[in-house]
């Protein structure tokens, strides 16, 4: 019967929503304790499995931006070759590897990274910063070093699929209309069919940010006349309402699109 020990490399994991895609990293965690890690217990040149025990992975749940290259759907393993100045990033198909072994035939991703002087980790740690606009960087510290990976993956498409189907359903709400509207105008795509989105939804229900959108809309389709008026609107009822956040906006729209 097998033991269950703690081991010296536990097992971590970290899942990051990126755009609409989630991001899975599935690692073993090993600590310094001690020792030389870079250019010593991991030479300078050398492949390394990024982890220990089991190679590491990473599960993209659909099309990303890795550095710059474009990845598929899938699981793959991931290495680094470590160098003073810059990593190699390497992803391969196989994700089931185990050591630092791999076939190079099967890399489907080889990027440089440079290397970042940081605080002391004592347990090699890879997590996700600076998550916004359908972006994310990966980072991977351990021992005084930092290398970072952005990955991409653009939410435009499914997004827009997305709308499509909530938008073909009965009883569509208020708020429906309006966050449809608000992600197409933000993202410059259907600004006409986006108008029409942000005029149901304040029509059934003239909210105030509602109303800001409807201006958005109307400024994305060159009615600049209606949009400020519609934004003069929205700035009284946020006035109403004590929002100062939207009075804000409604001011800065305004002076923009009376220029």
């Amino acid at each position: 019967m097998a033991q269950d020990l703690p081991q010296a490399s536990p097992r971590g994991e970290v899942e990051q929503i990126i755009g609409l895609t989630k991001v899975d990293v599935d690692y073993s965690r090993p600590s310094v304790r001690g020792r030389q890690i870079f250019g010593d217990l991991l030479p300078f040149g050398q492949p390394w499995r990024l982890g220990a025990n089991a190679a590491t992975t990473i599960e993209f749940e659909g099309p990303v931006e890795f550095g710059d290259q474009k990845i598929g759907k899938g699981v793959y393993s991931m290495f680094a070759v470590p160098h003073q100045e810059a990593w190699e990033i390497i992803l391969n198909k196989d994700p089931k590897l185990w050591g630092n072994d791999r076939d190079e035939k099967l890399d489907v991703a080889r990027i440089k990274a440079p290397v970042e002087p940081a605080e002391f980790t004592e347990t090699l740690t890879i997590s996700f910063d600076e998550v916004k606009d359908d972006k994310a960087r990966m980072d991977i510290r351990w021992e005084k070093s930092r290398v970072s990976v952005w990955i991409a993956a653009d939410a435009t498409e499914q997004g827009m699929e997305n709308i499509k189907a909530a938008l073909s359903g009965k009883d569509v709400k208020a708020g429906t209309y309006a966050s449809s509207a608000r992600f197409a105008v933000d993202r410059k795509v259907m600004t006409k069919e986006a108008l029409g989105w942000a005029q149901k939804a304040v029509d059934m229900d003239p909210r105030y940010y509602w109303m800001h959108t409807l201006a958005l809309c109307q400024a994305a389709n060159g009615m600049t006349k209606e949009a400020i008026a519609t934004a003069e609107k929205s700035m009284a009822a946020a006035k109403e309402a004590g929002d100062r956040a939207y009075i804000r906006l409604n001011e800065e729209k305004i002076k923009e699109w009376s220029k």
